[in-house]
């Protein structure tokens, strides 16, 4: 399976961006598909996540801020990313789960939020 992610870049505070990321390649159905950052010196986390049915789970810190949408037809899942905060400069990672376990990750995009 191959992850493409799009739209990472540098942004004031209080902006705004939208991450993409598509599938391809998976003989399987994608159960999950989400967002993980990783700031330098800290552990990945998760960002937010969506199952092929809808629901959704999001980190704390972006509760109110960013929304993540998912298009099962193109298998490619969408985070929106509103007043964006320098605490959320990270590398961005796209993930997905299959229903048979298997996780993939994504080459990783840098998103930058400096004055």
């Amino acid at each position: 399976v191959q992850l493409q992610a799009f739209g990472g870049g540098l942004v004031q505070p209080g902006g705004s961006l939208i991450l993409s990321c598509a599938a391809s390649g998976s003989r399987f159905s994608i159960r999950i598909m989400g967002w993980y950052r990783q700031a330098p010196g800290k552990q990945r986390e998760l960002v937010a996540r969506i199952t092929s049915g809808g629901p959704t789970n999001y980190a704390d810190s972006v509760k109110g801020r960013f929304t993540i949408s998912r298009d099962n037809a193109e298998n490619t899942v969408y985070l929106q990313m509103n007043n964006l905060k320098p605490e959320d400069t990270a590398v961005y990672y796209c993930y997905t789960k299959t229903i048979v376990g298997a996780d993939y990750w994504g080459q990783g995009t840098l998103v930058t939020v400096s004055s």
